[in-house]
């Protein structure tokens, strides 16, 4: 009953992959580089029964005997994990902070469920209904203190249009901030000159075939980035 409940909620626990098998410590480093190389990882989770051990990552394994097994390494990672019913975007978070390309997930029991990989992640924000949904993009500039969704959003909807989703980006060292936003209208001029005409910074926009066509070349490199 509680998964009919949380099926669609962009939660750990819907996102798993159990087609990576974690390591025992009882596998050689040599098994665990072959199961990396298979899977286009760096990292895999060793578990005993049910108990997450650990994180151990191609790193690791080189700097030891590829031969012993790897229950002997000692690991640099300090067991990063997600729980269930942590949001995908704090996984999202964890796999950045740890420079990871899988993540291992847990119960409240600490019982090892399963691993979210990088291309997990990927695949799950290129379906969400923001993404596949037809629009257009625009990117505005601004001060972060001018910064208010409500008036974007505002601006917008009297065009007739309306705001499927939005992201900020910037430097860390800046007080200027990139807002991002997809709306759900092919043809964008009308809003951009309103934008314009309440002073806003359109810094960028994109077609949605035209950006759709960007994203997928970038998505394309990253692939080969990560399978290298």
């Amino acid at each position: 009953m509680q998964l009919q409940q949380t099926e669609n909620v962009m939660i750990a626990e819907n996102l798993l992959s159990q087609s990576i098998i974690p390591l025992k410590t009882s596998d050689t480093g040599e098994d665990a580089l072959s199961i990396m190389n298979d899977y286009y990882v760096k990292h895999l989770p060793i578990v005993n029964n049910r108990q997450l051990l650990g994180l151990i990552g191609e790193e690791d394994i080189l700097d030891h005997d590829v031969l012993e097994a790897v229950g002997s390494y000692d690991l640099s990672l300090n067991r990063p994990y997600a729980q269930a019913g942590d949001h995908v975007y704090k996984v999202l978070h964890l796999v950045s902070e740890y420079k990871l390309t899988v993540i291992p997930v847990v119960d409240k029991e600490d019982n090892y469920l399963g691993v979210i990989s990088q291309d997990d992640l990927l695949r799950f924000f290129a379906s969400i209904g923001s993404f596949t949904e037809p629009g257009s993009i625009i990117v505005l500039e601004m001060s972060k203190i001018d910064y208010t969704l409500a008036q974007i959003a505002q601006i917008v909807e009297s065009e007739k249009a309306v705001v499927l989703s939005s992201f900020i980006t910037s430097a860390l060292d800046s007080t200027r901030i990139d807002v991002t936003i997809k709306i759900n209208k092919p043809e964008i001029n009308s809003i951009i000159a309103t934008f314009e005409r309440f002073d806003y910074k359109v810094k960028a926009s994109f077609q949605e075939s035209t950006y759709f066509d960007s994203l997928k070349d970038r998505y394309n490199l990253l692939m080969t980035y990560l399978n290298v």
